[in-house]
């Protein structure tokens, strides 16, 4: 066979393949979804995107908070606030603006409908009188004006779902309002500016991650290999395969979301292993004076089994993400387990037929000093074989010492868990937090009993009762309900007086406050609170972003209160929002963090089993790489981090990783014992012959999970951080536990 005509042509096909991957992987588009975050199949979901149709979104919002060096009540910083209202409400995006300086009180009187405003621009002589009536009423306080006057904030309402470009245009277009109005002291929340703000983060973090990842994989290539195609050939067959995997995400036309963008990163340092331990093998072989095709030939043989069992356990940790209901870290696991599979098909294609074309490496003599590879690996399997009792002892009080840290970790997640606490949004959210109403939206369905209507007295009085309790024990603030109407029209009907913002108390009252609901009842103050037949309506309001953990003690109160002072037959209510659906994540995590490590276990019981034919042996092979997982969560415990979805990810993925080392000596083990070793002997020549290629494929991967350290993202971070720290503990515990624990409990066959 002519094995050079033979690389050629696959070098030839895979050409072909690269440029294909290249026009589908230049099609895509960098995506910040807010609502494929909530928990896909959760019937609370279904239930949410019907009440989303009668109501509206609950967070397509832009928040603008403004300070003043002195008192808001100057003529110049009113003006300035003016008109920046004026300019919002012309764009195009924007369908409603609720400012400090248009807000209007409507009175009703027997020859009409007119609104008067709070706030008398042109006449700053009236700003003392303006100010008192502000301040005495409470929609206005904590909502557009802050407590102590220094501080006015707006509340811009734009179109439902606004998209990636349309939320850029009206974003830039309010900075540069802003920048011309000299309004410096300015704070921005909402859906878009985050929408717009993620997206920017993730291009420049994509282009960081993947220079970092080349700049340390190919100081690690140079340190091992110390030749020129050593680095430069794993790298080609490592970027075809990002290559490959992001022209696969094109084809489908998968964007690059906050999870996918870690993609490339990760492929770029897993797919480094397959080439590495085939690299590390023919070069081995070459050093022993094997012919070039011979030792390629006994290369793919010994290593070929291990590496495919690799990438299909490495494969199988990022299929377990299918287990959770959040699209985008199901999409991310697909996605990088198909990228992952084609890795291994290039390693096993592109590399082979360079190796052959490339001139046979020279071999080189091992030098006699205390670093080389042969005497370091001797002077740590001397360490294991001394002293494996401290090893186990080790091993166990890191187990207990772990398994107490576990015990303090805390399921809680934010509106922005994604961002470190130190960033401007976050910063700009907790502002408004801090000095006005906050950010998180609060959603209840209200829906009159059979036989009745919103709009009936003793129903709008069980509403009433509700915001009492939200104000006074939830928190909530900025409330808006069929009752909060009904007060606004019956202080309308008393010529605006705050001491009227109640529920009517005569039956006249009554009367006149239907006429004029009846009368309004096509306007948009009323259909975004009330259905039209009147039989459902919606409390809504904001609160500080108090984390999913307190929201829900907070909302079970709530619960608890309506069943115990809320009477079903005249008024039925349910919770729901899109803060609601993020909450709720919070009920998968455990659940789906669990299911996805049982399959992992399984796969990996199942892959030894079959090696072995021993089930003492698939026992002992889960051990080394339980342990880390248990010091990981230990030291998130420890730690005081939060456990969220995008956290409790790490531990599947660090695992189908991890147990790649693992797999890797066993592998090579079995051949030892098959060529009739004896088990010591064999563990001995393994620990020489793989200890090499596990070192330096885990170095690579660790340098690699760490250039995610440089991201702004907090789950990214931590996603680095402890899959970094998961592999150096798993290969601690493949090369000193594994061995003892083999040694120590299990006992092959006699032929």
């Amino acid at each position: 066979m002519n094995y050079r005509n033979l690389s050629y042509l696959v070098l030839l096909l895979i050409g072909v393949f690269t440029a294909a991957s290249l026009y589908f992987a230049s099609r895509l588009r960098f995506d910040y979804n807010f609502d494929n975050f909530f928990p896909k199949g959760d019937p609370d979901l279904a239930y949410y995107f019907s009440y989303r149709d009668k109501f509206g979104n609950d967070n397509d919002y832009i928040l603008i908070g403004l300070d003043n060096d002195g008192s808001v009540f100057e003529q110049e910083f009113l003006v300035k606030v003016d008109s920046l209202t004026s300019f919002l409400q012309r764009q195009l995006d924007v369908t409603a603006v609720l400012s400090p300086t248009t807000v209007k009180s409507p009175v009703i009187e027997h020859f009409g409908y007119f609104e008067i405003p709070y706030l008398h621009l042109e006449e700053p002589a009236r700003y003392a009188h303006d100010s008192l009536q502000i301040y005495q009423n409470r929609e206005l306080v904590g909502t557009l004006f802050s407590e102590d006057a220094t501080a006015v904030s707006l509340f811009i309402q734009t179109t439902d779902n606004l998209s990636k470009e349309a939320s850029d245009t009206l974003v830039v277009a309010m900075k540069q309002r802003l920048a011309e109005l000299e309004l410096t002291q300015h704070h921005m929340a909402g859906k878009a500016l985050a929408q717009s703000v993620f997206v920017e983060k993730m291009k420049i973090e994509l282009a960081i991650f993947m220079s970092a990842s080349i700049v340390l994989v190919i100081v690690f290539l140079w340190i091992s290999f110390r030749t020129l195609w050593g680095v430069l050939v794993p790298l080609v067959v490592v970027l075809l395969s990002i290559l490959w995997g992001m022209g696969v995400m094109g084809i489908f036309h998968k964007p690059l979301d906050i999870m996918t963008v870690l993609l490339p990163t990760i492929l770029f340092v897993v797919g480094m292993s397959d080439v590495v331990h085939i690299i590390s093998r023919y070069l081995t072989e070459i050093g022993q004076g094997t012919e070039k095709i011979k030792a390629l030939k006994i290369t793919l043989k010994e290593v070929g089994l291990a590496t495919f069992l690799t990438s299909f356990t490495t494969s199988i940790g990022f299929l377990t993400l299918l287990t959770t209901a959040i699209v985008p870290i199901r999409e991310f696991g697909l996605y990088t387990a198909i990228a992952i599979g084609l890795a291994y098909v290039l390693s096993f294609t592109v590399l082979p037929a360079i190796l052959l074309l490339l001139k046979k490496p020279t071999p080189k003599a091992p030098k006699r000093t205390i670093f080389s590879w042969p005497i370091l690996l001797r002077r740590m399997l001397s360490f294991v074989l001394r002293y494996p009792k401290l090893i186990i002892g080790c091993s166990g009080l890191f187990v207990l010492v772990s398994l107490i840290g576990i015990l303090f970790i805390r399921i809680d997640t934010t509106m922005l868990e994604d961002l470190g606490d130190d960033d401007p949004i976050i910063k700009d959210f907790q502002y408004f937090d801090q000095r006005f109403s906050g950010v998180r939206p609060f959603e209840l369905h209200l829906i009159a009993a059979p036989g009745h209507t919103m709009y009936e007295p003793k129903v709008l009085q069980e509403v009433e009762e509700l915001e009492i309790y939200l104000r006074q024990d939830y928190g909530l603030n900025f409330i808006l309900s069929p009752a909060t109407v009904v007060k606004t029209i019956n202080r309308a009907q008393n010529g605006g007086l705050q001491d009227y913002y109640k529920l009517p108390e005569s039956k006249r009252q009554w009367q006149q406050a239907q006429r004029q609901l009846q009368a309004f009842r096509n306007r948009s103050e009323l259909t975004a609170v009330v259905t039209a037949d009147a039989q459902e309506g919606r409390l809504s309001g904001k609160m500080p972003d108090v984390g999913s953990a307190q929201a829900t003690v907070l909302n079970g109160s709530l619960r608890s209160f309506i069943s115990q002072n809320i009477d079903p037959e005249l008024l039925q209510t349910r919770l729901t929002g899109s803060a609601l659906l993020l909450d709720k994540n919070n009920e998968y995590v455990v659940s789906n963090m669990m299911q996805g490590l049982l399959i992992a276990f399984l796969v990996i019981a199942a892959i030894v089993g079959l090696i072995f034919r021993s089930f003492k042996m698939v026992m002992l092979s889960l051990i080394p790489n339980i342990i880390p997982l248990l010091m990981i969560g230990g030291m998130i415990g420890y730690l005081g981090i939060n456990l969220t979805v995008s956290i409790s990810i790490i531990f599947t993925i660090a695992f189908g990783i991890a147990v790649d080392d693992t797999i890797h000596f066993l592998s090579k083990l079995k051949l030892e014992l098959m060529a009739g070793k004896s088990l010591p002997y064999a563990i001995k020549r393994t620990f020489i012959s793989a200890g090499k290629a596990i070192i330096i494929t885990s170095c690579i991967l660790v340098a690699g999970f760490l250039t995610l350290l440089f991201s702004t993202f907090d789950a990214t971070y931590y996603v680095g951080v402890f899959v970094s720290l998961t592999l150096v503990f798993a290969v601690v515990a493949d090369l000193f536990l594994l061995p003892v624990l083999i040694l120590y409990f299990y006992k092959p066959k006699r032929k």
